[in-house]
């Protein structure tokens, strides 16, 4: 029998002022800075995707082998430290992982600002795509990444972006995510190669049970090796505490922070069972 090591879901970040937004550029190559600690090292990197410069998180785990690596999606708003620790707690696991970037390094805790961004987006797979392609390029050119042992987690936007790489065909070894039961077009969910595991709250306005149903249905025609967890009493973001003292929530957001250690124990058995860690 396998153990495999419990870790604690990350904690919200202190509150601190959102970040402005800076202009888009498109540098030739990622840039970093580095940052290490005993066990891991974190880089930040920034990339082209959607006409923006991203402002990814990387996470390298102790050690100079290669490892199985974890492209990490946010929610809507953006990436902030709260996104970023789970990428660190993934390497303190011995993953590779990056949290990718969605927004040009801007998180909104204006909800219409951030609907005013994330809603043409979701209406646009091959936006989605392109971000999603991006991400995975970067974390491919880390030479720590074992290129074919590489799985998704995403939450919200992040989710749907990940589901996107599925159906266009990506080699992903497991797909996970929370509050992103999106479907796509006819027939492309046939290109998912992986597992798919999706948690959701009973009581989430935004993902009701007409798109669990939805989604399960473009799953199972699809012959996905999928799963669904529904977490009782729970709304849509009940993963993610609020982290800001300015921001204002969506109505049928809330979080549960029972069922978010829940869902982050889930996410990460899944790994564990999908892309064991070992090092090469």
């Amino acid at each position: 029998m396998t153990r495999h090591q419990a870790v604690t879901p990350p904690a919200p970040p202190a509150p601190t002022a959102p970040t402005a937004p800076t202009a888009p550029t498109a540098p030739t190559a990622p840039t970093t800075s580095t940052t290490s600690t005993t066990t891991i090292t974190t880089r930040t990197v920034e990339y082209p995707a959607d006409g923006l410069t991203m402002v990814g998180h990387l996470a390298l785990p102790a050690g100079s082998g290669r490892r199985p690596a974890v492209l990490i999606g946010p929610e809507g708003p953006g990436l902030n430290d709260f996104q970023r620790r789970r990428a660190d707690a993934l390497a303190e696991l011995g993953y590779v992982a990056l949290a990718f970037d969605i927004n040009g390094g801007r998180w909104f805790t204006d909800p219409d600002e951030m609907l005013a961004r994330i809603t043409p987006l979701l209406a646009d797979l091959d936006r989605m795509r392109g971000i999603g392609h991006a991400a995975l390029d970067v974390l491919l050119a880390e030479p720590r990444t074992h290129p074919d042992r590489i799985a998704g987690i995403g939450y919200g936007t992040g989710g749907a972006i990940l589901l996107e790489l599925g159906r266009d065909g990506v080699d992903l070894r497991a797909i996970g995510t929370v509050n992103a039961l999106t479907t796509g077009r006819p027939g492309e969910a046939a290109n998912i190669r992986c597992p798919v595991w999706a948690g959701v709250g009973s009581e989430d306005p935004i993902m009701p049970p007409r798109q669990r149903d939805a989604f399960a249905a473009e799953m199972q025609a699809a012959g996905v090796d999928w799963r669904i967890v529904v977490y009782g009493g729970a709304l849509h973001a009940f993963h993610h505490p609020p982290v800001h003292e300015t921001q204002t929530l969506l109505p049928g957001v809330g979080h549960h922070p029972l069922h978010a250690r829940r869902a982050w124990d889930d996410i990460v058995g899944l790994l564990a069972e999908c892309v064991p860690v070992t090092e090469e």
